[in-house]
């Protein structure tokens, strides 16, 4: 017997140790030539579950135990990204409290302790995974710094190297200070600051009293600048084309030219260009040809290119002196308060400096051309398909990505250096030395680069190095090309597209998925991002301890319609975890009722009109929900999915049919009671399978606690598949129209507050014969279930009597009797009056000019929507009170 309650602490651990024991998760566990792939995008092993997390990984999860259920050999390919910056960041503050550097300790040894950390304390996110019920393949479980990723690694770089597409060279990075190394754009967080921008007077060359103003929020970077820039068609500039001013403080003498990156509507008009401090400025000096000159260190403090009162000084403090002694010289023209973006690293915090240094880079302008292509000839697709011009714009005017990292943690680049600075690319060091000496004639001696790969340089090859590239295993021409990605926006450039890049470089062509899912934000319930700094952070386990991880994948599904943020409600995961008792009750009421399945039980060929009808339902449950999973025109609509199990297990399941069911089973037709006992076990059973990849826990745990021999795991089970004629149209329209008179009178009852326990009678008048034996026919039903006493046909309508229209015919309810008509009168008289106040209120409220313009819009928002659900039940209860003026 079934416990009276679900509990799903008690169950989920159980279970998911079931199946991983039993291998349920593992590829190649059928022979099916037809394989189904998904790589995991790699979680950094620093990390912990987020709300982000869970949404990617719930819907992953669905499609992967729907297509495994459809016999697919499916593989959900695992892992973690070694997470350069962030490993490093840990293991070294770690080191910090013991009064420890990574210098202290030296590469080696240093390199060593992030492996200790790795094995006893990193990867916590993979059994937070395991709660959610994340049905990967675990035995294949990669990690991007294993041996055999780590040599892919070192294979495409020396190749790339060779190809020309992989090259050292001097160019403007995102410096971080602090951590002394490149970052990349993703992990740069831009703030908007309160600053000013200064305004000085650079001297013409020998045109005394005479000064062009440029426009700077970084006094400091002036002491680099090499050159003013202006607009060619600027015309209060046009006669200084090609003159000279002398750089303040520094006396040196650069050039005016002339580029249209200056704007005559900001500022002055004129730029000053700092070449080796600013990425804009790099590309004007390359166009004029300008001197590049670096005047900071890797701590951002000034060097030795700037006067000797400047050098060592720390960036900010030589702003302040710069504009001192800017102003003492009679040329500081202004300062205005200003508000601008200004970069910071995200995880060191401080503001990030464009620095120019010798630095590797991929040639991503020629890598990306293939990519480009793949999507425009349909190779790849992206859903929702508005993704597909963000693809476009960034990879049609993709920079060189900067691939090297100033760290020790991460894929170290395979280069060496010969004693002149010529550079060996290779794969082992041994075959560096062979390089080198060809080319010297003799041994001699090489040091390796220090830098390491960006973390994106490796997990750009996840799809197939995961399965064993460079090696031509089996796993590789079976599982590659994969199916869908599903990934967040956000890291479209920075993962979709370089995995794009070198698959198709790499795998002949081949793009590394043919669809790319792209996911909403998950945001609060007011839809305010969530952020540790609001504190609107919600943690998903803390959800899955409270109400179990299946109301958690359900809300996440049934919310993830395609190009709408999630909107995380505790509320509607609560809602969900009602759902989950709702599917118990039924089978305990199932069981109760001593449903089961009969030796030879065909549910197509059940003879009973209801049993007919509930088993057409189920055809068409299973698929709307098929076809909404199915990657076919416009799948992957997790939500029409979720809302079509939804609303057929509680609405016709639940509420209609084991309803209609009562009746057999309470009868003395034996036959009829079979046949409904094996219908009913029939159709917990569908709805078991295709509510599965949604709700696993409890699906599976029904599953084997029925009483039912089942021959497999309800994981690894068949999924539904129906013969043609399966919807029995005829008893379609008779169970619908059935179902249509219930709910009219009970719409009736309800509104006119008829006593739940009050019969009334029933006349129905105008139907056509076939209405009529309808009607006799499903008496037993309608009468139990509409609370009704009897019926008349054609008859004439007594004085009290509520009408409405059902397919034609009239259904009148005399309801004098059946109600205390003076007590509803004054109910509803009372009611109105208290709706009437608050709506007045509410109306006062919003027609309050200081209110509206100074809440927050969420808080406006709230209450117009206050106002709108009052007017609408204002005008369901003068309606109700005109009708009862009727009787």
């Amino acid at each position: 017997m079934l416990d009276k309650t679900y509990r799903p602490q008690d169950a989920e651990g159980k279970l998911y140790s079931k199946w991983m024991e039993s291998g349920a998760f593992a590829c190649g566990r059928n022979d099916s030539e037809d394989a189904f792939t998904i790589v995991i995008p790699p979680p950094n092993v620093t990390g912990n579950l987020h709300m982000g997390h869970a949404l990617n990984n719930t819907l992953q999860d669905i499609l992967v135990r729907f297509e495994r259920m459809r016999g697919k050999d499916v593989l959900w390919q695992p892992g973690t990204d070694h997470a350069g910056i962030a490993t490093q960041m840990v293991v070294e503050r770690q080191l910090a409290e013991q009064g420890i550097t990574r210098h202290d300790l030296g590469r080696e040894k240093f390199i060593e302790k992030v492996w200790e950390w790795k094995e006893q304390s990193g990867g916590s996110i993979i059994g937070q995974l395991h709660r959610l019920g994340a049905s990967c393949d675990w035995s294949r479980e990669r990690f991007t710094m294993d041996e055999g990723l780590s040599r892919a690694v070192r294979k495409v770089f020396v190749q790339l190297y060779k190809e020309g597409l992989i090259y050292r060279d001097k160019r403007l990075v995102n410096w971080d200070p602090k951590f002394h190394t490149a970052i990349s754009d993703l992990e740069v967080e831009q703030k908007e600051v309160n600053s000013h921008m200064w305004h000085f007077n650079y001297p013409i060359e020998g045109e005394e009293g005479r000064f062009i103003t440029v426009a700077t929020t970084r006094p400091e970077t002036m002491l680099g600048d090499t050159g003013v820039a202006v607009h060619p068609e600027d015309e209060r500039y046009k006669d200084l084309i090609g003159k000279f001013v002398i750089l303040p403080i520094v006396g040196r003498r650069i050039p005016i030219v002339a580029d249209d990156y200056a704007d005559p509507e900001q500022g002055s008009g004129a730029v000053k260009i700092t070449p080796a401090h600013d990425f804009n400025d790099f590309e004007v000096g390359k166009r004029a040809g300008l001197e590049v000159i670096n005047i900071m260190d890797e701590n951002a403090c000034l060097n030795d290119q700037v006067p000797e009162k400047y050098r060592g000084m720390e960036r900010f403090q030589a702003r302040k002196e710069i504009v001192a002694e800017i102003e003492a010289l009679g040329l500081l023209n202004k300062i205005e308060d200003h508000v601008h973006m200004v970069p910071y690293g995200d995880r060191s915090g401080v503001v990030i400096e464009p620095f120019l240094t010798d630095q590797w880079f991929a040639d991503a302008a020629t890598l990306a051309q293939p990519a480009i292509r793949a999507v425009e000839t349909g190779q790849t697709k992206f859903v929702p398909a508005k993704w597909t011009n963000t693809y476009y714009d960034w990879m049609r005017n993709i920079q060189p990505w900067c691939i090297s990292r100033q760290l020790w943690w991460g894929h170290r680049i395979p280069a060496w250096f010969g004693p002149d600075g010529m550079i060996f690319v290779e794969e082992t060091e041994e075959e560096a030395i062979a390089a080198a000496k060809a080319h010297y004639g003799r041994d001699e001696e090489l040091s390796r680069d220090t830098d390491v790969l960006d973390t994106w340089f490796s997990s750009a090859l996840w799809p197939f190095s995961t399965l064993g590239w460079p090696d031509k295993t089996p796993e590789l021409s079976k599982y590659y090309q994969t199916d869908v990605l599903i990934t967040g926006f956000d890291i479209i450039f920075f993962w979709v597209a370089r995995m794009m890049m070198m698959g198709l470089h790499f795998m002949e062509g081949e793009a590394p998925f043919h669809t790319v899912y792209i996911h909403a934000l998950v945001r609060d319930e007011q839809g305010a991002k969530m952020s540790k700094s609001k504190g609107n952070v919600v943690d998903p386990l803390d959800l899955v301890d409270n109400y179990g991880a299946d109301a958690l994948r359900f809300f996440l599904s049934s919310s993830a319609a395609q190009g709408r943020d999630v909107r995380l409600s505790e509320q509607r995961v609560e809602g969900y975890r009602n759902f989950t008792t709702k599917l118990w009750n039924a089978a305990r009421f199932c069981e109760m009722n001593e449903c089961r399945e009969y030796e030879g039980f065909d549910p197509f060929a059940v003879k009973d009109v209801v049993n007919r009808w509930i088993v057409g339902e189920v055809a068409k449950c299973e698929a709307a929900v098929r076809e909404a999973l199915e990657g076919q025109r416009d799948g992957y609509r997790f939500n029409d999915a979720s809302s079509a199990i939804y609303s057929f297990t509680w609405n016709v399941f639940c509420d209609w049919y084991l309803e209609f069911a009562k009746l057999p089973f309470q009868g003395d037709d034996e036959a009829l009671k079979a046949e409904t006992r094996a219908t009913a076990a029939w159709v917990l059973d569908q709805i078991l399978k295709i509510l599965h990849p949604f709700m696993p826990f409890v699906t599976e745990e029904l599953w084997g606690s029925l009483g039912v021999a089942r021959e497999n795991d309800l994981i690894i089970s068949d999924w539904p598949v129906y013969p043609a004629g399966a919807v029995d149209a005829a008893a379609e329209e008779e169970l619908e129209w059935v179902q249509g008179l219930i709910t009219g009178i009970r719409g009736v009852r309800s509104e006119m507050n008829v006593p739940a326990g009050a019969k009334i009678p029933l006349i129905f008048n105008e139907g056509s014969d076939a209405h009529k034996a309808r009607l006799d026919r499903h008496w037993n039903i309608v009468s139990r279930l509409a609370r009704l006493e009897d019926k008349s046909m054609d008859a004439e309508l007594p004085k009290g009597s509520l009408q409405f229209v059902h397919d034609g015919a009239v259904v009148a309810l005399p309801l004098a009797g059946a109600m205390d008509l003076d007590a509803e009168k004054a109910r509803l008289e009372k009611e109105i009056g208290k709706l009437n106040g608050y709506i007045t209120g509410l109306n006062k409220k919003l027609g309050n000019e200081k209110f509206v313009s100074g809440a927050p819009d969420n808080v406006v928002a709230a209450e117009r929507e206050k106002l709108a659900e009052a007017e609408v039940k204002m005008a369901k209860l003068k309606d109700a009170a005109d009708r009862l003026g009727e009787l």
